[in-house]
């Protein structure tokens, strides 16, 4: 049966779901062109057609992934409720014991990212953009009065610097955190960070 011809921007796309799958699979050290070809029932010209080579190929599959993780955290934080409800579902969300991004898959990026400028370049976009999001909504709940924060920047770079800190212990070492204490941990650095009682976030949002 032919394959439907696809415009460019669908053929990359389709490329690069292929890409996060193999890495999220094989590591970024072993995945090959071929390895993305051969799922798709492409040809390695085909691939390298789109992404000159393997490095670019990466990089880019890595920045796709970014962009439905950042998706997602720009939905939670657009939510018509408070900015504590707000920033509480997104912390719960990105933490390793919710449901965000693979964690394996940006564990292995950041790895490859001591050597790879591309895709150090993708890492530390999306880091940035996260950092700027949460600052942003922190900076919102001081504004409303709804708690206090003397630099919403700051805690921004803190809360996921823990969080980025369990989900290796989690991916990389299973058992050595018990998973709902590694979540005490979260809300509690969260309370902490905003001057308010645990307590509070553990209502409905």
């Amino acid at each position: 049966m032919a394959r439907v011809r696809l415009s460019v921007a669908e053929r990359q796309g389709e490329l690069l779901r292929a890409a996060v799958e193999q890495i999220e699979a094989r590591g970024v050290a072993a995945v090959r062109i071929a390895d993305v070809a051969a799922a798709l029932g492409v040809s390695n010209a085909l691939v390298l057609y789109h992404f000159s080579t393997k490095e670019k190929l990466v990089a880019a599959a890595f920045a796709h992934a970014a962009e439905d993780d950042l998706a997602r955290l720009r939905k939670l934080l657009g939510r018509r409720t408070t900015a504590l409800r707000r920033l509480r579902a997104a912390v719960r969300w990105y933490a390793p014991t919710g449901q965000a991004k693979g964690w394996r898959l940006w564990i292995e990026g950041w790895a490859v990212a001591l050597r790879e400028p591309a895709l150090r370049e993708v890492t530390r976009d999306l880091d940035r953009r996260w950092k700027a999001a949460l600052a942003e909504v922190i900076a919102e709940g001081v504004s409303d009065g709804e708690f206090s924060c003397p630099d919403p920047q700051a805690a921004a770079l803190r809360l996921t610097a823990l969080l980025d800190g369990l989900a290796v212990q989690l991916t990389s070492y299973p058992g050595a955190v018990p998973r709902a204490r590694a979540q005490e941990w979260v809300d509690e650095a969260l309370a902490r960070e905003l001057g308010v009682a645990r307590e509070r976030l553990t209502g409905r949002a």
